[in-house]
């Protein structure tokens, strides 16, 4: 777009007006110049193809969870990887699926199918929740590292497309910052039961019925405004480092929120790493009670029990799918903004012709979410955990047919119309104390609601 400006200069000596122009481009924003493209790109495509990308010159003028708020597609689909290398909003569906697998079928190269698997969807105790949801997305905008483009995926007809890309909004305004109070809190279960179901699972495990049982707690919340689940996201975004940032909208009522330190597994050909994220405590006021709490963590035996735990149950789990597996020796300390954890990174070289939703199937959910042995864990959750966690302790992330990455949809929140809905868990194993494991779930959900209010009295049910 071209403007044409007059300038009047002036011969002091002749006096005599001289008038010069002079042309400018007006600036357009990457992102309008990069939809703008992809759509003549899309109308000369010949048919069958299955996928086109355009760069972008620059970023887009907002951040992508201020343009993933903005737009009118659905599902909305946002994920930022653990090192922050990948940041990708996916939106509008070509092909949705209740399972995986059939994913396979219609992927092309390049192409991503995003989504999860639940925790207990579909399942006698929650027959209301799925138990995975994953969809091709219309349109993708992707950061890796410094690059941006956008894409779009292609099914029968171009003009649905076309459409699309069309109806995006290309500058979004920036969201307002998180601005509400906490009315009340209400925990189910609430502190009694919990004392209750905790000693109800050590008996079982001096009686050899399971090695450990996590146990969760979720949190409703009453707020005196409504929040946005983009607004969570993003305060969590600025806030919690060291962690994946997902967002899953299914609808403007319905979105699950999560900022997780946990990877469930990254598949890169036939090399697959994962870990064991187990073992927590808190954060120090101060560098020296930081350091403190951090030497203790990683000698009590407790905590490198259940990390331990968690090992054993990956190892035993990868087994048949690989052809060697490597166990870092040491323990690793991780520390995030309210929590510490332990962490051992495990490596694996994978038979030929195993896929992501075997996977998926082999390691979720691990022990760090569940309990060891994992059939009676999951059974004693079902029976006696007094909520359905739905994508609560799931997975979150993306397949193809070249790479897959998931994370362990934990430190989230469920975002249902004005209610919103939070989750912690903690595994019991011997030596595990009520008290003590009521205070590692505030600490854990302090990681979103303190975006909220500074001290919120998580103690306090109401």
């Amino acid at each position: 777009m071209c403007f044409l400006i007059y300038v009047v200069g002036i011969n002091r000596v002749s006096r005599v007006y001289k008038i010069k122009s002079y042309s400018f481009e007006v600036d357009l924003s990457h992102l309008t110049k990069a939809i703008t493209q992809l759509v003549e790109k899309l109308e000369r495509a010949p048919q069958g193809t299955k996928r086109l990308e355009q760069e972008l010159l620059g970023p887009p003028n907002t951040h992508c969870i201020d343009w993933l708020d903005t737009q009118p597609h659905y599902p909305k689909f946002y994920w930022q990887s653990r090192d922050t290398r990948e940041e990708v909003v996916a939106l509008g569906q070509l092909h949705t699926f209740s399972e995986p697998a059939p994913a396979y079928t219609i992927l092309s190269d390049n192409q991503r199918v995003w989504g999860g698997r639940s925790f207990d969807g579909h399942s006698e105790k929650n027959r209301r929740c799925m138990s995975a949801f994953f969809f091709l997305p219309q349109v993708e905008l992707i950061r890796f590292d410094d690059g941006w483009r956008l894409a779009v995926n292609i099914g029968m007809s171009k003009e649905v497309s076309i459409r699309a890309l069309k109806q995006l909004v290309a500058d979004a305004k920036e969201l307002a910052p998180l601005a509400s109070d906490i009315v009340s809190l209400s925990h189910t279960p609430e502190k009694a039961r919990w004392c209750e179901l905790v000693e109800d699972v050590l008996k079982g495990i001096e009686q050899d019925k399971f090695k450990k049982v996590v146990l969760a707690r979720k949190t409703c919340v009453d707020l005196k405004h409504s929040i946005s689940p983009a607004q969570l996201l993003k305060a969590s975004y600025i806030q919690n480092h060291h962690s994946f940032h997902f967002l899953m909208a299914l609808s403007p009522e319905h979105a699950f929120v999560g900022s997780t330190p946990e990877r469930l597994y990254r598949r890169v050909g036939l090399e697959l790493e994962t870990e064991a994220l187990a073992g927590t405590i808190g954060r120090g006021g101060n560098a020296a009670q930081d350091m403190e709490l951090a030497n203790w963590l990683t000698q009590d035996h407790k905590n490198i029990n259940e990390n331990q735990y968690v090992v054993d149950d990956i190892l035993h789990s990868l087994s048949p799918h690989s052809e060697q597996v490597h166990l870092e020796t040491e323990l690793r300390l991780v520390r995030l903004r309210k929590v510490q954890h332990l962490k051992r990174n495990i490596l694996a070289h994978l038979h030929q012709g195993i896929n992501g939703v075997q996977l998926l199937q082999a390691l979720q959910p691990t022990a760090a979410v569940a309990g060891l042995p994992r059939a009676e864990a999951m059974q004693y959750i079902q029976d006696n955990e007094p909520f359905a966690r739905g994508w609560y302790a799931g997975s979150v992330g993306y397949l193809s047919h070249e790479k897959a990455e998931f994370c362990v949809a934990i430190r989230s929140a469920l975002l249902v119309k004005d209610e919103l809905q939070l989750f912690a868990g903690a595994g019991i194993v011997p030596g595990s104390i009520a008290d003590d494991e009521w205070q590692e779930l505030d600490k854990k959900m302090s990681t979103l609601l303190s975006l909220i209010s500074d001290q919120p009295s998580l103690g306090v049910a109401s």
